[in-house]
């Protein structure tokens, strides 16, 4: 009978928990909802000349694997933005894309802009993908990248 009654408690624990947790992660990903912007907001955005920074957070493989940008964007590989936030600007309104499923590194960058209270930045919804699928323009990135970390070398021995 005792053990049958911890049985219980524990099995009521564990609910509440799960609940909890459950209930955390819903808030979070509502706010981050509050945070995203569709292909079509975005480009209605630009389309208005409204002052918007667009920022490319791609990793260097996705960059490589898709060379384009949105037009305007400015790309800053997403470990520099990790390690210092100021690269975007508190003060004016963002938007940030990738290519990752999910938007992993866009989610990333805004949970820690967020975190430093940056209240005017986005992520793109569905990344570069949604844009080119919405049959929105890019352009070709040009400009010179590293595929690793020219700060990082290998010890020799």
């Amino acid at each position: 009978m005792l053990l049958t009654a911890i049985a219980i408690c524990f099995v009521v624990l564990g609910l509440v928990i799960f609940a909890r947790i459950k209930r955390k992660r819903r808030d979070r990903n509502i706010e981050l909802e509050q945070h995203s912007v569709t292909a079509e907001e975005l480009h209605s955005l630009l389309a208005s000349r409204q002052e918007l920074l667009v920022f490319d957070v791609r990793q260097p493989l996705d960059l490589l694997a898709y060379p384009e940008v949105i037009p305007g964007a400015r790309r800053i590989p997403p470990k520099e933005v990790l390690e210092k936030p100021s690269l975007i600007p508190k003060e004016k309104d963002a938007v940030v894309y990738c290519t990752c499923p999910g938007e992993k590194t866009s989610r990333e960058i805004l949970d820690q802009a967020l975190a430093l209270h940056f209240s005017r930045i986005k992520f793109l919804k569905g990344g570069l993908g949604a844009w080119k699928a919405s049959g929105y323009p890019v352009e070709p990135y040009r400009e010179v990248f590293h595929l690793y970390d020219p700060g990082l070398t290998a010890s020799s021995g």
